[in-house]
């Protein structure tokens, strides 16, 4: 019976580690895909370029969609900076939905707003619309104030409410950087028929903040959103990247993401009930245009950044990590039909095989993997060159690439210029796999039960606001 469990051990762990052999190899190759879309992409990046942008005619309007919901800490500051982009032509549509604290007072204050009809076509259903303002001081500037029915609810009113043919995505607690909105155009200047684009989302915790803007990019010295300023400079510099070498790009993130927005209303918008509306948006957008033969592209560009503020506690960070990873079941599920299916391209023989077996079930299998190296330690199963093995690539083949996308950010961007901020993101690049990662592990398994429970609901997100911390 012992010998039988011993050899059962020796198996899990020996597939547990060919599992994170594989997942963290295709890490590296999306890493090694980005250096050519890199390249690519530095040769139309240049300030001069940027400036005949900025005078052409070719751009097209665009639509800036921001839903809110109990922002008020940092709502005028938000509003600030989606109003002041560089760019020929935009108009900022606010979504209050519901707020119960001092959002809409905050709104009507900072920017004198009055109430005028609604007088545009609810094509999607939405909750209730109790008003429709505009600003005096600021003409781009519209407001709705609604009855609460989540973010993707709230998303769908302001696509309602456009004017232009394509809109942005952005989240209210988001400080865009004055020329994104040029640099996420480009691909329109190239005559490429433009699905969406996604940009690149940092963290703005710690960041000097003046009029809605970073002046002074920072990296917290604390280790929740420390680790949280690696994680997010590896999914974005060269998870994203690579995906655009292998055509199947499933996240356009709800921070900050464009869209045309024919064909938003051609799948209805965004879908309510769905705890991360954009991961299942961008998932929907692909079957839509795979069925029905429509060439468009939904491409990742590095440059257009938006800083966005992160969970300082554990409390809201089990939420946050949660509800993103229950959303990811959810989306997997209903999309299941697109799994190994040659019918939908890299999107369906790829990119959702790895969300599904790479991103899905990875907790559950690190959670095994863990429990099968300590009790086969405890039981003389396992030899200790072994469990360094496997603690090797499970958790150093991680760290590995944390600190090549520290590299990649040093030579490409370098958002980061006081010395000690480099210093900190290696620090936090090694030890976010011992402790961090554990916790997400552990939140990212909650998902599962609180989807057995059937349970949709997103958690109070509290904020600091933007200003530095003490």
């Amino acid at each position: 019976m012992m010998h039988a469990l011993t050899q059962a051990l020796v198996g899990l762990d020996w597939m547990i580690l060919i599992y994170f052999i594989l997942l963290n190899s295709f890490y590296a190759l999306l890493l090694l895909l980005s250096f050519p879309e890199l390249w690519t992409h530095f040769q139309l990046a240049d300030d001069e370029y940027l400036a005949r942008v900025l005078a052409t005619d070719a751009l097209p309007p665009i639509s800036v969609l921001v839903p809110a919901y109990n922002e008020e800490v940092s709502i005028v500051a938000s509003v600030l900076s989606f109003l002041t982009l560089e760019y020929p032509r935009h108009e900022v549509v606010l979504v209050n939905d519901g707020s119960k604290d001092r959002t809409m007072d905050e709104l009507v204050r900072a920017y004198d707003l009055y109430e005028v009809p609604p007088a545009f076509q609810r094509t999607i259903a939405t909750a209730n619309i109790r008003a429709v303002y505009r600003s005096r001081t600021h003409s781009k500037l519209f407001v709705i104030d609604k009855d609460n029915g989540g973010k993707a609810d709230s998303l769908n009113a302001a696509i309602n409410a456009a004017r232009f043919p394509y809109v942005i995505a952005c989240d209210a607690d988001t400080l865009i950087e004055p020329d994104a909105l040029l640099r996420l155009s480009r691909p329109f200047l190239l005559g490429r028929n433009i699905a969406a684009i996604g940009g690149t989302i940092r963290v703005v915790n710690a960041c000097t903040i003046e009029h809605g803007r970073v002046v002074k990019a920072r990296v917290d010295a604390r280790w929740l959103p420390g680790c949280q300023t690696v994680e997010y400079l590896r999914a974005f510099l060269f998870g994203r990247l690579g995906w655009n070498r292998i055509g199947g790009n499933l996240i356009i993130s709800g921070a900050f993401g464009l869209f045309a927005r024919q064909y938003l209303l051609a799948i209805g918008g965004y879908q309510t009930g769905n705890v991360t509306e954009d991961m299942d948006l961008a998932v929907r957008l692909h079957l839509h245009l795979k069925e029905h033969g429509i060439k468009a592209s939904m491409p990742f560009i590095p440059d257009p950044v938006a800083w966005t503020e992160v969970p300082t506690s554990t409390k809201i960070l089990h939420r946050q990590r949660e509800r993103w990873h229950r959303g990811l079941i959810g989306t997997v599920w209903e999309r299941r039909k697109l799994l190994f299916n040659p019918r939908y391209g890299a999107v369906g023989m790829v990119a959702l095989p790895f969300f599904a077996f790479g991103e899905m079930l990875a907790p559950i299998v690190e959670l095994l993997g863990y429990l099968g190296l300590v009790v086969g330690l405890w039981l003389g199963a396992i030899n200790r060159p072994f469990a360094f093995a496997f603690l090797a690539v499970a958790v150093g083949y991680g760290i590995m690439l944390s600190l090549w996308a520290i590299v990649l950010e040093e030579v490409t961007f370098r958002r980061y210029n006081n010395r000690t901020d480099l210093w900190r993101l290696m620090f936090f690049a090694v030890i976010e796999g011992f402790g961090y990662r554990q916790l997400t592990v552990y939140y990212r398994l909650h998902a599962f039960w609180k989807v057995m429970r059937g349970e949709k609901g997103w958690g109070v997100m509290q904020r600091e606001g933007f200003a530095k911390p003490t």
